[in-house]
């Protein structure tokens, strides 16, 4: 009896030991709160560059150049339930659209109860305004009573305006963009042969006074 305790008794003993040691082995390597501190911690994730995000589709002035109104007439139908568009059409519940457009916003009809977020907003309905507006009536006049939420495709919202340009007229379009850089070009062109032409009527002018003198002499 006593052999076997004596026995397990040293086992124990051993066994301390030897955790013992690997303890204090485990200690050179590790950090005495028990994990080794990473000089970075975490990942490093390197961002992409920024992208420069979808590209710009047509500028208004192209997409009113090459609209359809029979088109916007279809798109506009959405509209029909709370506006008429022919002349003399009744009010519903927006106004009558004959002739809005070029018209002063929050105005055109009078007597129409307009909100005063649209009423006090200012300025004409141009193309550029009446794009604002169909894109988001909120985003353009906040307190409006319209709730609509907008028309988010740009081609559409073109349409629409060409054919309410049918319905009473509108004014001048903004150009394409080609055709004012191309004008911009042209101007620019031409001003640099005007100063081509004053140059060699310098010259000229220069030589013909050298002329002059030489004969005099």
């Amino acid at each position: 009896m006593n052999d076997r305790f004596n026995t397990a008794a040293g086992w124990v003993l051993f066994s301390g030991i030897v955790a013992l040691g690997l303890a204090i082995l485990s200690g050179k390597f590790f950090h005495a709160d028990g994990h080794e501190e990473l000089e970075t911690p975490g990942y490093v994730i390197e961002a992409g560059e920024e992208g420069g995000g979808e590209a710009a589709g047509p500028d208004l002035g192209t997409l009113l150049a090459t609209g359809d109104p029979a088109a916007g007439e279809k798109i506009f139908a959405k509209c029909t339930a709370c506006h008429t568009v022919d002349q003399g059409g009744a009010n519903g519940i927006g106004p009558n659209l004959f002739g809005v457009m070029g018209k002063p916003i929050g105005k055109h009809v009078a007597g129409f109860a307009y909100s005063s977020a649209l009423s006090d907003h200012g300025g004409d309905w141009t193309w550029e305004n009446l794009d604002a507006w169909l894109a988001s009536p909120r985003g353009f006049a906040n307190g409006t009573k319209m709730s609509f939420a907008g028309l988010s495709k740009p081609e559409d919202r073109a349409n629409v305006m060409l054919f309410l340009e049918s319905k009473g007229g509108a004014p001048a379009k903004p150009a394409p963009a080609a055709a004012e850089e191309a004008g911009a070009e042209s101007a620019s062109a031409d001003e640099g042969a005007t100063e081509s032409e004053a140059a060699a009527e310098a010259v000229a002018e220069q030589d013909a006074a050298a002329q002059t003198e030489e004969a005099g002499a």
